[in-house]
């Protein structure tokens, strides 16, 4: 019962595929179980509460086809939480994960690369959590669904003119001003927007990443990083597997478990 679904698509069919489904926003369903005490095992809950997963799983289906940036909402919900306080995954689920008693936006903030970070800024903050470069590339390929503001990639579709494709630039620059419009939304793969796929590196090797972040991953000067993105375009096979694997590598940072944090009875707030 620990295995989440994923599913790799190049359709564009209008919904986003990747449904990471065991989400701390969604545990609101334990409400009617009893709390269990172990270290984090993909059976956690067999017992307790049996139907914990597959009624995640059912939920998040339904949230994403009403709302396809739903996906990249939750997907940025696992990256804030792992790289912070707890954890999750959403393959072979490792569950028994507690709640902090506490929570900190700023803290959040603060360990999030930024997207104005250098490929050498990227892999040191990856690193200071355990993840390697290849973690840093797989995980960001989840920048194939979700939007951007344009306060956050307006200075590279204006003054980036060297490492940013000239028509793309222009594209974007009808939906972001040079004043104005700071919370305007551009998708971050302009292509396949809504299918989880590897459009994103394949956007990365023309220049066309939106963020700043996201064409440092693609330098053009063989490195590391500029190998895995040429090897995912090629193999998007290998990205769907290599991303769960990720996924679960991030979601094993510093968890809670045993008697630290809690369990609780609502999950908007500490027991």
């Amino acid at each position: 019962m620990g295995t989440a679904p994923f599913s790799y698509s190049r359709s564009g069919s209008g919904s986003c595929v990747l449904v990471p489904f065991f989400i701390r926003a969604l545990i609101a369903l334990f409400l009617a179980c009893p709390a269990a005490w172990a270290q984090l095992n993909p059976s956690f809950y067999d017992n307790v509460c049996p139907q914990a997963l597959p009624t995640i799983r059912r939920a998040v289906f339904r949230a994403v086809a009403d709302e396809p940036r739903m996906g990249a909402s939750l997907l940025r919900l696992h990256f804030h939480d792992c790289f912070v306080n707890l954890g999750g995954s959403s393959y072979e689920v490792q569950v028994g994960r507690r709640d902090a008693r506490t929570a900190s936006r700023d803290a959040a903030n603060n360990n999030i690369p930024s997207p104005t970070f250098n490929l050498s800024n990227l892999v040191s903050s990856f690193q200071a959590q355990g993840l390697s470069t290849k973690d840093l590339v797989v995980l960001s390929g989840a920048h194939t669904v979700g939007a951007a503001r344009c306060r956050l990639f307006r200075n590279r579709i204006y003054n980036e003119t060297s490492t940013i494709d000239a028509s793309f630039a222009t594209a974007q620059r009808q939906q972001c001003p040079v004043t104005g419009g700071d919370d305007n939304l551009s998708p971050l793969d302009s292509s396949t927007g809504a299918s989880f796929d590897t459009a994103y590196y394949e956007g990365l090797l023309q220049n066309r990443g939106l963020l700043h972040s996201d064409q440092e991953l693609f330098k053009g000067d063989g490195g590391e990083s500029d190998e895995r993105v040429k090897f995912y375009t090629q193999n998007p096979a290998s990205f769907g597997q290599d991303f769960g694997v990720s996924m679960l590598r991030m979601g094993n940072i510093k968890p809670l478990t045993g008697e630290q944090g809690e369990i609780r009875n609502n999950c908007r707030k500490v027991n």
